[in-house]
């Protein structure tokens, strides 16, 4: 494996982030910030209790988690899309380097990107309510597939965009919508039973529900089932991702 040259876009990448640095991590953290305050303090104030958790803290999980797949999906496709719409993907493709190790080096650095602002929001949290992490390993575990999924989906979508409209077009109309819809906000036990059934389709019930679960042992979904899910959409974004390279689809243009 050509190590340097996964570690030389790693740490572009990276590098990236550092200068864009209120882009990069502190917008993320303060619009969440306001979502507990405006949430968890004016709003949560009128809810009970949600399966036995205040409103404040069931929200930490669902909020995480939301940044994450967004930032995710933004950190990994604007990365890849940029060296084509400049022309400097040329000079990734006549290099010494593997398509595994291109994708290691793109998503890696998106990936950690987004582990590296999930764990802020955790820290930031801490100011506004008190919350417990029953399950620590599975928490970690639940941030770095959901990081990694969204990561090689977000690496696709730049691969796929041919214009920075479509860049923008399925995180706005797709990602955010699935987010504020897959129960970051509430659990889907409090809605009627139909909609319980049609929520069930959007694949970010499967993350939240398993992400809450980590921190205080309660989901909506059966934590078995969601890491299933989240397993199952890994893979389709791998065999993509595989695709993509055997093909070389739009990687020039």
């Amino acid at each position: 494996m050509n190590l340097h040259a996964v570690k030389a876009i790693y740490l572009f990448e990276l590098a990236r982030t550092w200068r864009t640095l209120f882009q990069s991590i502190a917008a993320p953290v303060i619009s969440t910030s306001l979502y507990f305050i405006v949430f968890g303090a004016a709003i949560g104030g009128r809810f009970t209790a949600v399966d036995g958790v205040t409103y404040g803290a069931f929200l930490v999980p669902g909020l995480v988690m939301m940044s994450v797949l967004t930032e995710s999906v933004s950190n990994a496709s604007f990365g890849i899309y940029m060296p084509r719409y400049s022309g400097t993907i040329y000079e990734v493709l006549s290099a010494p380097i593997s398509a595994f190790e291109t994708v290691l080096g793109y998503v890696g650095a998106a990936a950690t990107k987004s582990m590296i602002l999930g764990v802020l929001i955790l820290l930031t949290a801490r100011l506004f309510v008190d919350y417990s992490i029953q399950h620590p390993f599975w928490m970690v575990a639940f941030l770095v597939l959901t990081s990694v999924t969204f990561s090689l989906f977000g690496f696709i979508l730049g691969v796929w965009a041919d214009g920075w409209e479509k860049l923008q077009i399925v995180p706005i109309l797709v990602i955010t919508p699935l987010a504020f819809l897959g129960g970051s906000f509430y659990s889907i036990s409090m809605l009627p039973p139909l909609w319980q059934k049609i929520t069930l389709f959007n694949p970010v019930v499967y993350l939240v529900s398993g992400f809450r679960w980590s921190f205080y042992g309660q989901a909506d979904v059966p934590v078995g089932i969601s890491l299933a899910m989240t397993a199952l959409f890994l893979a389709l974004c791998l065999t993509a991702v595989w695709w993509i390279f055997r093909t070389g689809y739009k990687l020039k243009n």
